[in-house]
């Protein structure tokens, strides 16, 4: 049984507040000796993902933005997929609108309800990276997005849900992963893991799929794997969820990311 794992970036893999990955280093290598897949499927963009798939020396597909793209290196896959675009080294699946058409949508309905709704787009990098922790390099990565939009709502709880009610009649879905949310339109992360699945089946045979996630935006991703892992939040927790065959590691981000990764596919 061939073992591919789908894993959430910031607060999985990655600390939620020092976007390390230094905790998970001696699982990463663990995974690439067995030539297990490692399939980041993230809010982070392209841009941002780039450079820790360049750090860790990890080759694999990737999803961008909560599910509004599907990146597959070029000679990934030794038979023809659908795709709907080539960019530079990938074929891209493509399953969110564009951003842009996300922030027109945003923008009206700020209109309408009369409130502020603040993301990424509306800032600078300084802004996204004294607001999110972000070194500024980052930052600027994090505003190269192209399917979906991170933003805030300033105002009052009662506004807050208004617009968040207001945003969903106008055909977005949205997810919130602490301070922000992020809205896309047409995929989630179960979506385009399902797909992405579909593809790997046909190239590894039979497959166990391992998700990995710390919060609500990764429910649907963990929906979508047999086996669901939930790492805890800096606080200890773990996220809510019904799922009924959900495994509760212990340990925050990375850490608790490492206890799964050898609990699962150590010897």
């Amino acid at each position: 049984m061939n073992k591919v794992i789908f894993t959430d970036l910031d607060g999985t893999l990655l600390d939620r507040a020092t976007y390390s990955y230094k905790q998970a280093l001696e699982a990463v290598d663990l995974l690439q000796k067995k030539g297990i897949p490692i399939i980041f499927c993230s809010t982070k963009t392209r841009a941002e993902q780039e450079v820790y798939r360049e750090e860790l020396n990890i080759t694999d597909p990737f999803i961008v933005e909560n599910g509004g793209a599907i990146f597959v290196p070029r000679d990934y896959f030794s038979f023809p997929i659908d795709y709907h675009r080539a960019a530079n080294s990938y074929f891209v699946i493509e399953l969110g609108i564009p951003h842009n058409r996300v922030r027109e949508i945003l923008k009206r309905v700020a209109r309408e309800v009369g409130c502020h709704i603040q993301g990424f787009a509306d800032m600078s990098p300084e802004e996204v990276a004294r607001d999110t922790g972000l070194s500024l390099k980052f930052a600027t990565l994090a505003k190269q997005r192209e399917y979906d939009e991170t933003f805030k709502i300033e105002d009052a709880a009662e506004k807050v849900k208004l617009v968040l009610n207001r945003i969903a009649e106008a055909g977005l879905t949205y997810t919130h992963g602490g301070t922000y949310y992020d809205a896309i339109c047409g995929s989630d992360k179960g979506k385009a893991t399902m797909i992405l699945t579909q593809l790997l089946r046909k190239k590894l045979g039979q497959i166990e799929t391992i998700g990995i996630g710390d919060n609500q935006n990764d429910i649907p991703m963990l929906k979508a794997v047999d086996i669901p892992v939930l790492v805890q939040k800096p606080d200890h927790s773990w996220e809510q969820t019904d799922l009924p065959n959900v495994r509760k590691v212990m340990g925050v981000g990375p850490q608790g990311w490492s206890r799964a990764i050898n609990e699962l596919v150590g010897d």
